[in-house]
């Protein structure tokens, strides 16, 4: 059964690498599956939609572009994923560019290529 997954990104710079993530979930060979969980106007609740939604998840990708680490929505959402021990990775966004980590990233994190196979390694829990 294909793993759920949430995507964190940067919603302003980064939505297009979102929907190639979710592009990709599509393959037959594809070992997980995202739901378009994304929070797309800010409201009072939206972290408590977040968490909930969070908590539905597998595993927590974290799409790493070049703002980032200016992203405080992606914080925030790294963050209760670390609070709810959801299981998460970092994956660069950008060939030829090293994607910012958000601020609530630890300092053991590793930002991964973004690659198919690494994909697939990831989701299944090789890190």
């Amino acid at each position: 059964m294909p793993k759920r997954v949430f995507v964190s990104f940067d919603y302003d710079f980064d939505k297009t690498l979102k929907d190639f993530l979710v592009g990709q979930a599509k393959n037959p060979d594809s070992p997980f599956e995202v739901h378009d969980w994304s929070i797309k106007e800010a409201s009072p609740d939206w972290k408590v939609k977040a968490r909930a939604r969070i908590r539905a998840s597998d595993i927590v990708i974290v799409i790493c572009g070049e703002h980032t680490d200016e992203a405080v929505g992606v914080a925030i959402e790294l963050e209760i994923a670390q609070e709810e021990n959801i299981d998460y990775f970092l994956l660069n966004g950008y060939k030829g560019q090293t994607g910012k980590k958000p601020t609530t990233a630890k300092a053991s994190d590793k930002v991964y290529r973004w690659t198919w196979d690494n994909l697939k390694i990831l989701v299944g829990g090789d890190r």
